[in-house]
C-alpha cells in the first residue's frame, strides 16, 4: 500500500490553511511509511500500527508481542479483554518506569477502547497516553462555543491550556474538548467536559448542537495519532464568560470569526484542535470556495478515511509470518 503524494507536495503555492491541514495529517500523507512500519494486529483484527521506535522496546517482550515481518501481533493465546489489557499494561507500566517512551510521562490513569472500528466491540483497553505507540484510533469530542455579538458579529470562545496539561500545555484550544474514555458516551463526555473545563450551567448544555466529525492522522514525537473529534456547536448568551472548574484552563479568549484563521495559524494553537475550528469556519461561511484556493483540499482533509484505513481482517502467513493484507485505502 502506497499513498501518492506527489500532487499535494508540487505545490509550491499553497496556503497558510491548506498547509496546516497538511501538517494535523503529516502521518497520513507520508503514505504511512509503510516500508516501515508495521500493522498492530489483534484477534486477527488490524487495529493500529507501529513504528520501528516502538518495535525496538516491544521486541523484548516476546511473550506478550508476536513481531514478524509483517506484522506486531498481541499474543493470540491471550483470549480475553481483561487478559489483553492486563498483559499490555503490565509491559507499559515497565516501559514508563524505564522512561522509555516520552508519551508515557503523560500516564492518566485513563483508558481508552481498542476496537476494530467506532462502535464494535472493544478487544482491549489501553492508557491513553499510550494510545500513540500503537497508532490506536483515538475519539473525543469538541465543542465551540460561540455568541452573536451586535457589534463584533459572531464570536468564538477559546481556551489557554493550562502549563501543567501533559500534552500540549500552555497552548490555545477549543473551548471545551475531552477524549472518549472507557465508559463514556459522547454526549456525556460532552456534557461532562463542558461543566469541567468552562463551568457551562445545565440549562445551557440543553443547546448542546451535534455538527458531526472531523478526522486526521498527525504523527508527533509522541508517536502515531489516527483521530476522530465529535463536534459540538453550543451558542451561549452574550453575558456568558466560560470559567475553569477543574484547573486545567488557564484562561478563555473570545475573537471574532474574522481574526479566527490567523489564531488557528499562530504557533501557539494545538495543532490537533485545528481542524476543530477550521470545520466551523467552513460551515458558518468565514471560509469559503471563494476566498480559500485550495477549500477541497482541506475539506477532504477534515476528513481522512480512518474507519477504513486498517484492513478488516489481517492473515498471517504461518510459514513466513508475513500478513496477506495490509493497511487499505
Amino acid at each position: 500500500m502506497s499513498i501518492s503524494v506527489s500532487s499535494w507536495e508540487d505545490d509550491n503555492k499553497m496556503s497558510p490553511l491548506l498547509a496546516l491541514a497538511r501538517k494535523f495529517n503529516c502521518f497520513y500523507l507520508s503514505g504511512f511509511r509503510s516500508s516501515e512500519c508495521k500493522p498492530f494486529i489483534v484477534e486477527g483484527f488490524q487495529v493500529g500500527l507501529i513504528s520501528p521506535k516502538v518495535m525496538k522496546h516491544l521486541i523484548n517482550y516476546p511473550q506478550v508481542f508476536h513481531i514478524t515481518n509483517g506484522c506486531v501481533e498481541l499474543n493470540p493465546a491471550f483470549r480475553d479483554y481483561n487478559e489483553r489489557s492486563e498483559k499490555i499494561d503490565e509491559v507499559l507500566k515497565e516501559l514508563r518506569e524505564k522512561n522509555a517512551f516520552i508519551a508515557l510521562k503523560g500516564w492518566r490513569d485513563e483508558c481508552f477502547e481498542v476496537s476494530t472500528a467506532f462502535g464494535a466491540p472493544s478487544l482491549l483497553k489501553i492508557d491513553r497516553s499510550a494510545t500513540c505507540l500503537f497508532g490506536v484510533r483515538n475519539y473525543g469530542v469538541s465543542i465551540n462555543g460561540f455568541i452573536n455579538h451586535p457589534q463584533k458579529g459572531k464570536c468564538i470562545w477559546f481556551q489557554k491550556r493550562s502549563a501543567a496539561k501533559e500534552t500540549w500545555p500552555g497552548k490555545w484550544d477549543s473551548m471545551v474538548s475531552g477524549g472518549l474514555s472507557v465508559g463514556q458516551g459522547i454526549s456525556q463526555t460532552a456534557i461532562k467536559e463542558a461543566m469541567e473545563e468552562a463551568s457551562v450551567p445545565t440549562d445551557l448544555l440543553k443547546k448542546l448542537t451535534s455538527a458531526g466529525c472531523v478526522s486526521f492522522y498527525f504523527e508527533s514525537e509522541r508517536g502515531l495519532s489516527p483521530n476522530t473529534e465529535f463536534v459540538f456547536d453550543l451558542e451561549t448568551p452574550i453575558d456568558f464568560e466560560p470559567v475553569c472548574a477543574d484547573g486545567e484552563v488557564e484562561c478563555f479568549e473570545l475573537l471574532p470569526v474574522t481574526k479566527c484563521v490567523q489564531k488557528i495559524l499562530a504557533h501557539d494553537f494545538k495543532t490537533t484542535s485545528a481542524p476543530v475550528v477550521l470545520d466551523f469556519l467552513i460551515r458558518h461561511g468565514v471560509v469559503t470556495p471563494e476566498n480559500e484556493p485550495d477549500f477541497v483540499k482541506i475539506l477532504e482533509l477534515l476528513h481522512v478515511p480512518l474507519q477504513s484505513i486498517y484492513g478488516d481482517r489481517y492473515r498471517i502467513s504461518k510459514e513466513n509470518g508475513v500478513g496477506e493484507s495490509m493497511i487499505s485505502v
